[in-house]
């Protein structure tokens, strides 16, 4: 899978319904997040940004993170 494509599928669930659910394992910055609902709020070139439902927090993340595994939208997986 591209980051391309990780774009267009990120972007239709944008529009779609913007609430989805996320494993997330990153170190700089650390965020630990483990199927947890998130609410994609801004969507640009080469990030996008997430809303904890539950805590509020807001988080920017990477395309490429999709695509190295440290990210996983639970939706995207179903999906395949």
């Amino acid at each position: 899978m591209s980051t391309e494509l990780i774009k267009a599928k990120i972007k239709f669930l944008y529009e779609k319904n913007p609430i989805i659910h996320v494993n997330v394992s990153l170190n700089h910055p650390k965020i630990q997040l483990r199927d947890v609902a998130v609410k994609i709020e801004e969507i640009y070139p080469h990030v996008f940004r997430i809303l904890e439902i539950d805590s509020g927090k807001r988080f920017t993340l990477q395309y490429t993170d999709i695509l190295i595994g440290r990210i996983e939208v639970l939706e995207l997986i179903e999906a395949n």
